[in-house]
This record gives structure tokens, sequence and C-alpha cells, in this order.
């Protein structure tokens, strides 16, 4: 007898010596005849018939292990009879993937030697054993659906990074992902395959064919007449592309698909499978048996009700079965084809797991009675064999596999001691243990059932005919009107809808039982075995995170799927608040799940690691030493110096990082092991030691690295080694709440290791959640785009006159197919949408938003310590916003959250303030937030929620948007005052280009695309800040002048080019790159354009009251910029004109309205609508500028002009010739005109126009008249186009003032002399004597 755990337990050892020497002790426990009665029951031979028990000879403890022996023998083929070599195969026993020279390529493969991973182009592979006769199979487990061509080859076959596995004349393949089959040319076959699918690969070599089956679903014959006979024998064989991932079956595991007639490459343990089901019927009759000693007799009873409660006689029964069931129990088949099936059939009654302890019975006695390497084997394999069932099951309509299995794992994990030994060491160290959380998508909806599911489908039919993606969301509402609906499709809406309601409870089965695997592991009362789980699970969750957080960089094949993590993310979200709400349930006084916030001293007390993650202040070594000041005075932690010194060396060892990084290269290429998360590749199987590399001799002495890889500093996380009282505190010790800032309010928030958890949360949603929410939005984008397609199809089809049957029946054909497709997609949707996008999920995402906001407060109360704080909050805040209202909506919508409106303010509030931030560094975060708010400004909702935030930070927020544009990155800045300002405008009230309204958007949700919403709240506050501040308003305007001189300049330059490449004779291909830039300069400067607009409108005495400093430098600058850009555009035939008419693909947006009704906006104002004194400065500085044309004003009503003097220049003469295309729009157009705009401008704003152009030719006339010949000595010696108008002081040298004001803008010396100028005088010339 030995103890383990304070159980008593038998070794099998010790059994044997105590049942032999101590027998009248062993007998004894009950009388001799129902002893030998209870044994002869428990383990019946095979041999001999049923006899009467009087006849049987006894059998006693003493007898039992011979007995045993021999019935175990029984059956049993002798030695010489058994074949090791099957005829018609050549290779070892087991069969492996041949990683020594059978492979081609960059290739990861498992420790096992089953599960590979393509690490280059088209890395290929085959096995170790060849067949040459007969009928032969495997599998191979589909994880990644990507290109990859699987089968046969034989070992002639010389593969290289091009050509795979098919390409060769002696090998033959299939490939799901391109549907197709593969043997040097390629056809049509099968179906496409999906990660979780399993593909079955079978040879019959008698009759030379090759067929592929698809989760047991024959694919038909693939290959016949394949060559076979002396010589030819054919390796399982696989090529795959770079990150792709499978793992073969050759029959180390039962095949799930075993076909009749086809044997497994690797022969079943076919002797211990018939002793471990000999020993399992035992287990079974000990379970179905209790003995009546009163009575003397047996009685069969319910096994499930069985309870292992000591008795010495079934103990010593069971003892007897474990001495040689528990070995056999360590050996993948068997623990999958007889342990987990017996397991499962305990669960088949169904009920809840609750209602099934035999399981937890069962484990207790695999704990009593086997080793404890042996339990920890067998749990480890059963663990795998059930994830990897779980994983490749098929999906049917009541989700039944993926029940069963998540029943027995839930069943299982109840067991305290092995769910302990699971979660340290197996399900995070072994397995993909996420998968578990996962709820797979079926590509192929007939085989999923989903047609009985849900046999109606709808699909939206009415569309906005001028912009049909109007359609999608402005507020997160459906636009679809049900009053213009037919009385049929609301049946079908309504029955489609009851069809995904089905569908929905089904999934949910499924996501409850995942949520209550959670539970058990986040238990945190379990401690008499030890640490409580939650502890465990808390350890192993956070170096999941750091595998997925580090390896972003150097290994992307080492991360989690994002598939995966969004189902771990909500499973988890809903376990953690349930833990959550039931301790608040306990404890009144802390925090609900739903005011749940992170506490700032997480990010800086250094009990929680973030694997240098970049925090809002810079890296976390500068913060230590910069802030150590205030984290002794407002958190009492002091820094240790050497702690500040090694992060400091740690710095400045780029060198040796660097080298560090390159090393798996080198190491891998030699054959060494290569760190990765243990769960890389394979369904289930982990830690890969093998990186096989055909260009080895290359690799080993790289001159350069391979890559330039993120730097990721690697260290040991002492996060492993925690304890419970290191995370929860205790007796003063506040555990991960160390340092506590006097801001943050002394009361307890959760349990500590709770909040840990909601931080990991926050982590995993950036790092692939969020990108997969986007991901996944695609389908219902196809089902819109298919939808339109059917309904112009179906309006066509109305259209068609009846004599073109040729014409109606290809409509039809097409109608046919829009309409299978879309029943396809609807009912892919509806999964989509219960698993992905649903109400709940919904919530989730809601949740974790309000949880970044709220962290984010507590955070920014802590003054300088806010720089602590990581990037992720902000970006989760910023991306879960933007998932709930581009992904979520509009089948949810977002009003109906509770609280939304005080949550929106509250994000506009954390926009305004942190985008300008001192205490944030980085610039990928600052513009990330420059992005936020500018898409913020778009949408009427937030807009609002940005005026209801309090005024001093709106003033603030002005303020920073006001900051010259020199000093940072502008054009996001200037994209947020446009759209303050869009619809206040002259012409300004559109959502897109006229000349755009026919072609049809890439995405209506767009920012750009929604309808003018102006802001006049923060315009007032914009005008108050430029009035008030006049130095702010002189730099601000100043850089905006400079911004649009070098855009326009930058767009005229581009042009030219543009022209000059498509005036050449031979086929040119204009850059695409170039066309875009050339289009931003454009879109540029309108931009700026109406930035100045708004700023006349609202303030215009900055350039029309001259008391101002700089107002009357401002005015010149701004004529001489309207001038030149009227000059450009409006003359006839010009270089814009030509590259308008070109329409090519990328310059869409490049146009004459944008920019002229920009420009005319500012003239209006100045010369129109303001007062006498101001428009007669404005005219006269507009009108002394040398680059004024009338006709330019002119041409904007579509007036002719007077097209003497400098406009003759611009007539083209012998220009070469345009495409046709353009010289045909440009006959089409000859003249732009704000008449053609009607819808755009209004009546008012074109009298405003006439009226501006009378003025100016009136204006224009008198200053003819007036101006006197001026002689060259009077002009300004630098600008030679105004008269002197200023002497400098002291030296008294001359120049116009506009050259001297601009000039003193950035230098105080004299242009001449370089004398410092005191001042500025008015100079006029005295008159002659």
């Amino acid at each position: 007898m030995s103890t383990k755990g304070g159980v008593t337990a038998l070794t099998r050892r010790n059994y044997r010596l105590a049942s032999d020497v101590d027998k009248p002790r062993s007998t004894g426990i009950v009388n001799e005849k129902l002893l030998s009665d209870y044994l002869h029951h428990v383990f019946p031979s095979t041999k001999q018939g049923p006899t009467v028990a009087s006849l049987r000879k006894p059998l006693g403890f003493q007898d039992l292990g011979s007995h045993l022996e021999k019935l175990l023998a029984e059956g049993e083929a002798p030695e010489a009879l058994r074949d090791p070599f099957a005829e018609g195969r050549l290779g070892p026993q087991p069969v492996v993937l041949d990683h020594t020279s059978g492979f081609e390529g960059l290739l990861f493969v498992d420790d096992d030697l089953l599960g590979v991973i393509g690490h280059s182009n088209f890395s290929s592979i085959r096995a170790t054993t060849c067949v040459f006769k007969g009928k032969w199979a495997y599998e191979v487990l589909i994880s990644s659906q990507g290109l990859m061509q699987i089968g046969w080859c034989t070992l002639s076959c010389r593969f290289n990074q091009e050509e795979g596995v098919g390409d060769t004349p002696d090998s033959y393949a299939y490939d799901g992902n391109r549907v197709r089959k593969w043997n040097v040319t390629t056809t049509n076959y099968g179906k496409s395959w999906a990660a979780g699918d399993i593909v079955s690969c079978l040879i019959d070599l008698d009759e030379g064919t090759i067929t592929f089956c698809l989760n047991g679903q024959s694919l038909g014959t693939a290959f016949g007449g394949i060559k076979t006979g002396p010589g030819v024998a054919y390796f399982p064989a696989i090529s795959l592309s770079f990150k792709e991932s499978v793992a073969f079956n050759f029959g180390s595991r039962p095949l799930r698909y075993p076909a009749d007639g086809y044997l497994p490459l690797q022969d079943p343990p076919t002797a211990d499978l018939l002793k471990a089901h000999r020993l399992l019927g035992c287990i079974k009759n000990v379970l179905s048996t209790s003995i009546d000693a009163q009575d003397e007799k047996l009685l069969e009873k319910d096994s499930a009700a069985w309870r292992l409660h000591g008795e010495p006689t079934v103990l010593i029964a069971l003892a007897h079965i474990f001495n040689h069931f528990a070995p056999l129990m360590c050996k993948v088949y068997l623990v999958e084809d007889v342990l987990m099936n017996f397991l499962l059939g305990i669960l088949e009654g169904g009920g809840s797991v609750d209602e099934h302890p035999l399981i937890q019975q069962l484990l207790d006695l695999f704990w009593l009675l086997m080793e404890d390497h042996e339990v920890n084997e067998c749990l480890k394999q059963l663990m795998m064999s059930l994830l990897r069932a779980y994983r490749f099951s098929p999906i049917i309509p009541d989700l039944g596999f993926q029940i069963h299995y998540l029943r027995l794992t839930t069943a299982i994990l109840r067991h305290e001691k092995s769910r302990k030994y699971l979660l340290n060491n197996v399900l995070f160290d072994v397995l993909r243990s996420v998968v578990f959380f996962y709820i797979k998508t079926p590509l192929r909806v007939k085989e999923a059932g989903l047609e009985e599911l849900i046999p109606t489908t709808w699909w939206p039919t009415h569309f906005d005919k001028e912009c049909e993606l109007d359609l999608l969301v402005l507020q997160g509402k459906d636009e679809r009107e049900p009053k213009d609906e037919s009385s049929d499709e609301r049946l079908r809406r309504r029955a489609y809808e009851r069809g995904c309601q089905r569908l929905k409870k089904r999934i949910e089965v499924v996501e409850d039982l995942q949520v209550q695997i959670l539970k058990l592991l986040l238990n945190n009362k379990d401690k008499t075995t030890g640490e409580a789980s939650r502890y465990i699970f808390l350890n192993k969750f956070r170096k999941f995170l750091q595998e997925n957080a580090s390896n972003r960089g150097q290994h992307p094949t080492a991360l989690c799927p994002p598939e995966y993590m969004v189902c771990f993310l909500h499973r988890l979200i809903t376990a953690v608040r349930s833990s959550w709400d039931e301790g608040s349930r306990k404890f009144p006084s802390s925090l609900s799940s739903e005011d749940a916030y992170v506490p700032p001293q997480l990010f800086y007390n250094g009990k929680v690691d973030y694997f240098d993650l970049q925090r809002l202040g810079g890296l976390l070594s500068h913060l230590k030493k910069t802030l150590k000041d205030d984290l002794a005075s407002k958190a009492n932690i002091v820094i240790d110096p050497a702690e500040i010194q090694a992060a400091s060396m740690d710095d400045l060892d780029e060198d040796e990082e660097s080298g560090a990084a390159q090393r798996p290269f080198g190491a891998a290429a030699m054959g060494g092991a290569l760190a990765r998360p243990s769960w890389l590749s394979s369904p289930t199987l982990g830690r890969a030691n093998r990186f096989l590399s055909t260009a080895a001799v290359s690799l080993m002495t790289p001159r350069r690295p391979l890559s330039q890889p993120e730097k990721v500093k690697v260290r040991t996380l002492a996060v492993e080694q925690r304890t419970e009282e290191d995370i929860e505190g205790s007796h003063g010790n506040d555990g991960l709440l160390l340092g506590r800032p006097q801001e943050e309010p002394d009361q307890p928030i959760a349990d500590k290791s709770l909040l840990e958890i909601v931080d990991g949360i926050v982590m995993m949603y950036n790092l692939s959640v969020h990108q997969q929410l986007g991901k996944m939005v695609v389908v219902a984008d196809e089902v819109h785009e298919y939808a339109v397609a059917l309904k112009d199809t179906e309006e066509k089809i109305a259209r068609c006159p009846a004599r073109r049957a040729d014409i109606l029946e290809e409509l039809h054909k097409s109608q046919k197919v829009f309409a299978e497709k879309l029943n396809h997609l609807s009912r892919r949707l509806a999964w989509i949408n219960a698993t992905i996008y649903s109400k709940e999920k919904m919530l989730d995402v809601y949740w974790l938003l309000c949880v970044c906001i709220r962290t984010i407060e507590h955070a920014d109360n802590t003054a300088s310590l806010f720089a602590f704080t990581p990037e992720f909050y902000l970006n989760v805040a910023m991306n879960a916003y933007s998932a709930l209202k581009n992904y979520f909506s509009p089948a949810n919508s977002m009003d109906e959250l509770p609280g939304y409106e005080e949550t929106l303010t509250q994000l506009a509030a954390i926009l305004a303030k942190h985008f300008a931030d001192p205490r944030i560094v980085g610039t990928d975060i600052k513009d990330s937030l420059m992005q936020a708010l500018a898409s913020y400004v778009c949408y009427p909702q937030s807009l609002r929620a940005v005026e209801r935030i309090p005024e001093e930070q709106r003033v603030a927020m002005m303020r920073n948007l006001l900051a010259p544009y020199e000093q940072r990155p502008w054009a996001q800045t200037n994209w947020i005052l446009v759209r303050l300002w869009r619809g206040c405008g002259f012409g300004y009230r559109y959502t897109r280009l006229p000349h755009l309204l026919k072609t049809k958007p890439e995405d209506a949700n767009l920012p750009s695309l929604q309808k003018p919403c102006p802001s006049l709240l923060l315009q007032r506050h914009m005008a108050e800040l430029l009035s008030l501040d006049k130095d702010m308003a002189a730099s601000f305007l100043n850089s905006v002048l400079n911004q649009l001189n070098w855009a326009f300049s930058e767009f005229i330059g581009m042009i030219q080019e543009i022209q000059q490449a498509a005036e050449r004779p031979e086929r040119n291909f204009v850059d695409t790159r170039q066309l875009k830039v050339c289009a931003t300069c454009f879109d540029l400067s309108v931009s700026l354009l109406r930035v100045l607009e708004m700023t006349v409108s609202l303030v215009p005495e900055i350039f029309l009251d001259w008391t101002r400093p700089s107002a009357e430098l401002l005015l010149r600058r701004l004529a001489q910029l309207l001038n030149q850009v009227l000059n450009r555009v409006t003359a006839e035939k010009n270089l814009f004109d030509r590259v308008v008419n070109l329409r090519l693909p990328g310059l869409e947006s490049v146009d004459h309205y944008p920019i002229l009704v920009a420009v005319t906006g500012i003239l209006v104002r100045v010369l129109v609508d303001g007062d006498a004194q101001g428009t007669s400065r404005a005219a006269s500085v507009l009108l002394s500028d040398p680059c004024f044309q009338l006709h330019s004003i002119q041409h904007l009503l579509g007036e002719p002009g007077d097209s003497s003097g400098s406009s003759a220049a611009c007539r083209p003469a012998a220009a070469a010739p345009l495409a046709p295309a353009a010289a045909g729009s440009s006959s089409e157009r000859k003249h732009f005109s704000l008449h053609a705009y009607a819808d755009y401008i209004s009546l008012e704003e074109k009298q405003k126009v006439e009226d501006m152009l009378e003025f100016l030719t009136e204006e224009s006339k008198q200053a003819a008249a007036s101006t006197a010949p001026t002689s060259e000595e009077d002009l300004c010696p630098i600008c030679y186009a105004h008269s002197i108008s200023a002497v400098f002081r002291p030296c008294s040298h001359k120049s116009c003032k506009a050259c001297i004001n601009q000039h003193l803008m950035n230098n105080k010396d004299c242009f001449f002399c370089k004398a410092t100028i005191t001042g500025v005088e008015d100079y006029s010339k005295p008159p002659p004597s």
C-alpha cells in the first residue's frame, strides 16, 4: 500500500506481494464461494461456455493473476504468425513523415513527425512508407484551407519550390483550395475544403485507381490507369504553401472515416486492442455488480450509480485489472478507440454533465490505481483525442458531435485533480486548447444541414437608385423600409428570421458548454489539492498572450489563428463577468462587472508583465528613469537603481539582440531546435523541434539578416512562478494593486486575478480579434452585391423584348446563378451573424469599450503616470467603437446599447483630449487618435457627442487643431476642420462630387461619403480663438497658406508629368502610386481652400482689419494663391483640362467643380459679403496682384471673357493628339459654368458670383484708368510687381510692403546690407520739384 495525495493507493508491485503472501487475509474479505462467484462474474472466460456455477473451479485472489493473464491471452495470434510487414507495403512502422531526405523547401515538422507547416513558397514532403500492391488509405486533417496538393508520389518524383505533388508524371494530387486534381495537367475535381475537414486519400493498386474523400464522402475516382508494376511504389505526399498546415494520420490513431476494403498504412495494435476491450469489459462488470454479503449473492445494478466506497474485494479486483489496463492507456490509439468511446458512451443518455458522476468516480479510480506518469499520459492523450475529435467533426444541424465532445471535456475538467494536472501541463503547453472555444463556420451549407434548418432564405431587395450603398448605415439602422415589402417578401423574411433563431439556439448550447469549461478553469475555491485553478489558468493565459504578442514580427506562423481568438474572447468575457458578479454579490461594496475597469497601478508596479509592449509614454525602461520621482511621490513605489541600470544596459545591447534574433535561422538550418509556441502547427500536437530546410548551406551563415524582424526582448517570465498571494495579496500586501495613487478611490473593485484577466482580454482584442471581425463582414457585403446584381438582372428581363430569346435565355441563366449564390450566402450569413455578430457578441464588445474608457479615465487622473498605460488600451477603445459602428450594424442597432449616448460622449472626450496629449509620444498612436477623431466628426451622432463634452475641453481641442501645421502632421487636422465646415461653405452641401454620382463608391460607409453635418458650436469656438489670439491666428493661417502653396504646386508638377506620358506615341502606363499621390495633393488643396473659406467667413477681420499686424500680408498672400489656382484651372484647354478629360483611374476626384467652388467661396466672402472698407481693400489687393486675370472670374459663369493678352499663351498650338475618348469629352464640355450645377449651388450663391464679377469688372476699369505708368526706378527691387511703399530703419533701404512683411516673418536682416531691421515705415515718393 502507498499513500498519494492523502489517498490510499494500491500499487501494482506491492499488491502482488500482498496477494501471494497474505492469502488468508485476502480471501477472507468475503466468503470463498461468494468471492469465487464474484471473480468469475467479473472475469468471465471466453472459451468455456456458460457452465453451472457448482462445476466451475473456485477462483480466489491467489489465482486471479494467472487467470487474468490466460484470459487476456485467449484469441491472441501466436508470435510466429504475426507478419510485421503486410503484403504490398514497404517501410518502417510506425509510418511518419520523412524528415531526413524526403522533403523539399522549408518546413516545420512536429515532434511526432505527423504535423507539418509550410515555411517557404511551395514545400513538399513524403512519408517513410510506400505501397506497391493492395488497397491503402491515410487521412489528412486540414488545419488551414489554403493552397495545398495532397496525394501520392513515387520515389522518382523530384519537386522544387514551383512544382510539387501532382506536377510531375508519377505524382497525383487533390487540391481543395482550387477544387482541382493534378497530374502534370489539371482539371476540376471534388469540393472546396475548409479548416477542420478531413481528406481521405485512397489508392487501389490492384485496379490502378486513386480516390479522394472529404469528411467520409467520396469525391469520385480522381485518377485511373495509374502506373503500376515492378519498381513502382507510391508514397503519401503533400506540397503546401507558406503558413499552410496539416496533420497526417497513417493509422497511429483510428481512422475517422475508414473505407471498406482499404487498410491504413500503419497496422492497428490489434493484440493490445483486444486486451483493452476485454479489460474494459471487466471494469464494466465491476461497475454493474454489487456484493450482498448478508444474503451472500451478487446483485446487478445500474453502473451509473457506482461509487468508489473502498470495499477491499472491489478494490483488489480493480487493482488486478489496472495492473494490465494502465500501461495500455498510455497509447494514443487505445485511448482514442477504447477509453474515449467508453466515456462518451456514459454521457450518451443526455442530461447535464452533473447527472453523470460516474466519470468523476472513474477518474478517482485512475488516480488511485495508476502510477502518476501513467495517469498523466492517459489524461494528456485523452484531451488530445477530444480536441482533435472536436475540431475535425463535421457540422451537422444540431451540432451533436461538438456538443458530445464538449460534454466529456467538461466532465473531465470537473475532476479537481485532473483539471489541475491538465492546466499545469497540457492545456496551454501541449494543446492548442483555445480550439475548444471555437465554433467553425461551414463553407458547404448543404452538408452542414443549414438547408433543413433554414429552409427559406431572404435578402434585402430595396436599394436607393442613386446611391445603392446608402442602404448601409448612417445611424446604425437598416435602411430597408418594411412598408416597401410585398406580403410575399414579408413572409420570406419572417420565415428566414425564424430559421436564424433556431440556428442561434443550437449554437448557444455549444457556447454554454464552452463557458462552463472556462468557469471550471476560473475556479478559485479548489484549494484542497494545492493552488486554485484560477491562478494556474492566469499564469498560462499570460504566457499564451506573450507568445502571440512577441511572435507577431518574427514568426507569423506561431500566432493563434484570429478566428479562434474571437470565440475565445467572447466565452472568456462571459465567464469572467459571471465570476466577477458572483464576487460582487458576496461583497456589496465592490464594483459590479458593468462598472469594471483596470486600475492604473497594474501598469507601473511591475506585478503584471506587458512583454515590452509600447506604453503611451514610450519604453518602460525610459519611463522608469524619467518618472521615478513621480512614482515615489504619487504611488510610493521606489525603483531599484540596479533595475534601471539593467534596463539601460538592455537598451544598449542592440547588436547582441539583433544577433540573437538571427540565431534561430542558423540553428534551424543546422537541425537545431527552434523556440516557438508549443501548439504551433498540428491540430492538437505540440512542441516542434525540427525545422527542415533544403537551403541549409545558404542559411547557416547569412551575410545579412534574412528579414528584419521586429526586435522583441525575450526574457523569462516571473509570471510562471507567481502564487495566489502574489496576485491577490494578504496581510497588508495589495498584490497586483500595489502602489495605489492618491487619485484612485480606496474601495475594493473585484478579485485581483479577474482584473488581470480583463487586462488580458483587452490585449487579446488588440492582437487579432478586431481584424478578424472586419474580415467576416465580407459575407454580408457579398450578399448585398449579389442582391443588387439579381435585382438588375430581373429588371433587364422585364425590359428585354420577347423577340430576343437568346438574350432572355442568358439573363435567366444569370438570374438562376445569382439566386443560388444568394441562397448559399444568406444561410452562411445566418451562421456568421449567430456566432460572431449576434446581439450578445455586440454587448461583449461594447462592454470591452466601456472597460477601456473607464481605464483610460482613471489612468488620466494620475497625471504623469498616465504615460505608463499600454498603447493598446487606446487602440481597443477606438477599434471597438469602429467595430460596433461598422461591423455589427445594421443587423443590431447601436442605439439600443445601454448608456450608449453617454459612452459616445466619454469616448469623444478621450479623443479630444489625447490626440494632442504631450504625455503620448508614439507617432502611430497619435496618428490613430487623429484619424479616429476625424472619423468621429463625420457622423451626426458622434459629432453631437463631441459637442456634449465640457466647454473647456472643446476649446482646448480647437486650440490644438489650430496649432501651426508645420510643427506636426497636418492633413488629418485639416480634414477635421473641413468636416466641421462642410455644409456651410459655398456649394459645399454635396455628399459625393457631381461628376461621380453615376459611379459606385467602394464603401458608402466611409467617413468621406457621409452627408454634411457641420458643427456651428465648434465653428464658434474656432472664431473666438482666432479673433482673440492674434499671434496664433497669424501663425495658423501662414501655415495653411504655405501648405496650400506646396500641395497645389506638387499637383501641377505631377499632372505635367502625367500629360507628357499620355502624349507619347508609344503605349505608356502611368504608375498608379503617382496617380494616387496626385489625387491626394488635389484633395489636400481643395480641403485647405475650404479651411481658408471657413476662416474668412468666421473671422474676416484676420484679413480685412489692417490694424492687425499680419492682416495685409495674409490678404496679399491669399490673393496671390487664389489667382494662381484660378489661372491654372480656368485657362482654355489648359493642362488641367487635358488631364481631367483623360479620366484616368485613380484621378476620379480631380475635377473643376470642387476646386473652383472653394476658390469662389473665398472670393465671394471678401468681395461681396463684407463691409465696404473690407471689400474695397480686398478688391485693391486682388487687382494689384500681377497674376490677376478677369477672364478667370468670368470663366466661373461660363462666359468666354477676353482671350487676348496673357491668356493667349494658354491656347494649344499644334498639340499632340489626345486619345479619342479625351477628345470627345473635350468637345462636349466647352466651358465650366456654375449655372450647370443648379442642384448644388443656390440661386442666391449664383447671384453673389454675378455681383462679384460686376464689382470686379468695374473696379478693374477704374484701376486701369487711374493707374499712372510707373517707372522702373519706382518698382520694388525684390518683386518688380508693386511700387516701393516701405523704408527700413536704420539702413533706409526700400521695397514694397508685401515683400518686407513676408521677409520679416522669418528673418530680421535687411535684404541688401544685412543690417538688423528695427522698424519699417511707410514710404511715398516725394513729388517732383
